[in-house]
């Protein structure tokens, strides 16, 4: 049954192994996952046997959340603002699929509260859409027209344009996904807008299998503070 969108948005946390940390990694689900989903794929373990210096968050953020188009402020009031409150400095943003747009969004709203953004298998919208942008030359280039019946597609890419436009400005955006993942036909796309290092490719499809280890490597690449 599908779960209702409850206030505050619900979450669970995991240290890391090194002691007080300034930085979060606040972690958004696919649809359908759980956040204890998430710990039982060891994404919590990870961050502990990583080195980072950061507490992971995981929070529930759910189908309902997009539908009611709450996501933004529930991140914000839920997430970010007690975060800050609790002493935490530095916030990046990672998401699994759905999540990925999540995070995605919640840039686009609030670019200062994010330092960097880690997007795995992110959902973007229709192929058609992603096609769109590549014949327009890229995401940099391309202008929404009135023949994209895409509007989550739309969405996703006019913030991405802005990501890719205006690097200086934006928080570094890493995108990592499955060779073989039903959605890559759209990560291709974005990656080929990206620097090289920030775009990390794995064995798979649109699962864990693929996941796991894109989420192992996206914690040892990306410039998050390290333990001493």
């Amino acid at each position: 049954m599908p779960r209702p969108a409850v206030t505050p948005l619900p979450s669970r946390e995991d240290t890391g192994a090194c002691g007080p940390a300034d930085t979060l990694i606040v972690l958004l689900p696919g649809r359908g996952m759980t956040i204890g989903e998430l710990a039982d794929e060891g994404f919590g373990n990870a961050l502990r046997d990583s080195g980072v210096r950061a507490d992971l968050l995981r929070v529930d953020a759910h189908m309902a959340y997009y539908r009611d188009q709450s996501i933004v402020t529930r991140l914000q009031e839920d997430v970010v603002c007690p975060a800050r409150a609790r002493g935490y400095r530095h916030i990046w943003l990672a998401g699994i699929s759905l999540g990925g747009l999540g995070a995605l969004l919640y840039a686009d709203a609030h670019p200062e509260d994010v330092d960097g953004l880690l997007l795995i298998a992110p959902y973007l919208g229709e192929e058609t859409t992603a096609t769109d942008v590549a014949v327009q030359g890229g995401p940099a280039r391309w202008t929404p027209t009135s023949l994209t019946d895409d509007a989550i597609g739309v969405r996703a890419w006019t913030v991405l344009k802005r990501f890719v436009s205006e690097p200086a400005g934006a928080p570094p955006l890493y995108l990592a996904f499955g060779v073989d993942d039903r959605l890559a036909p759209t990560h291709r796309v974005l990656a080929e807008a990206l620097p090289p290092q920030r775009v990390l490719t794995a064995a798979g499809g649109h699962d864990w299998p693929a996941w796991r280890p894109l989420w192992r490597r996206l914690l040892a690449e990306a410039p998050l503070p390290r333990c001493r």
